[in-house]
């Protein structure tokens, strides 16, 4: 029964496992690009993000590459949760971002309904 478990985990980890490089490379990058941000004085604030968000995929990668070479359904579940705590964070910054963008664009067009109104533009 244990070798079924095993067999399992190892071929529900195989699409995932055939992406893991990509994973490391992606986590490798964001922990520069989190590195990088972190030399500025305003980057130093979110500079942490980049980095967890790179963790979190070299994380995911090596549990997966456990999971699929040994059948570890705990490493795969590990592997599984980084991955999603991965997209909720993503998720979160993407839906901050649209509203800052909406939020600036509605700025932006009351600056200029009002410098309209004021007969200061020509």
């Amino acid at each position: 029964m244990n070798d079924d478990r095993s067999a399992i985990v190892r071929d529900l980890s195989t699409p995932l496992a055939g992406a893991k490089g990509w994973m490391k490379f992606l986590g490798i990058m964001f922990i520069i690009q989190g590195v990088f941000t972190a030399l500025s004085i305003v980057g130093i604030l979110i500079a942490w993000l980049p980095i967890w968000i790179g963790v979190l995929l070299n994380q995911s990668a090596g549990a997966l590459e456990q999971a699929h070479a040994s059948g570890d359904e705990a490493a795969f579940r590990l592997s599984l949760d980084k991955l999603r705590s991965y997209f909720v964070i993503q998720g979160v910054l993407m839906l901050i971002g649209i509203i800052l963008g909406v939020l600036m664009i509605l700025l932006y067009g009351a600056i200029f309904a009002a410098m309209l109104s004021s007969g200061k533009f020509h």
